[in-house]
C-alpha cells in the first residue's frame, strides 16, 4: 500500500486493510492516481446445505438494501435461505414423522 512512493493517495487513510484497497490509474496528464475499490460480494448459500442459492444476487449489504425484492429472494418457502434440495428433504422428513 505505502510501498509506490509516486502514487497520489486521495484519502488520509494510508494503511493495507480489507476496506482500503486501490488501483493504481496512470490519468492522461501522467499523474499515478489510486482508485478505491469495493469489497468483494459473497455468495448467499444454503443454510442447511451450504450450497449456492441460484436466482438471489451476491451483494453487499447496503445494496442488497437498494435492489428490488424479486433479486433477493424466490417466491417458495424458506425462499432465500434454503436451497430446493433441503427444503424437499425438510418436508419429506416431517411428512414421514407426522405418519
Amino acid at each position: 500500500m505505502g510501498s509506490d512512493k509516486r502514487v497520489v493517495l486521495r484519502k488520509r487513510h494510508s494503511y493495507a486493510t480489507r476496506s482500503n484497497l486501490i488501483k493504481k490509474v496512470k490519468t492522461p496528464g501522467g499523474k499515478l492516481l489510486v482508485h478505491y475499490l469495493k469489497k468483494k460480494a459473497k455468495v448467499p448459500v444454503c443454510g442447511d446445505t451450504g450450497e449456492k442459492l441460484n436466482g438471489i444476487a451476491s451483494t453487499r449489504p447496503n445494496t442488497r438494501m437498494n435492489i428490488s425484492r424479486p433479486k433477493k429472494t424466490v417466491s417458495r418457502a424458506y425462499g432465500g435461505v434454503l436451497c430446493g434440495s433441503a427444503l424437499r428433504d425438510r418436508i419429506v422428513r416431517a411428512f414421514l414423522m407426522e405418519e
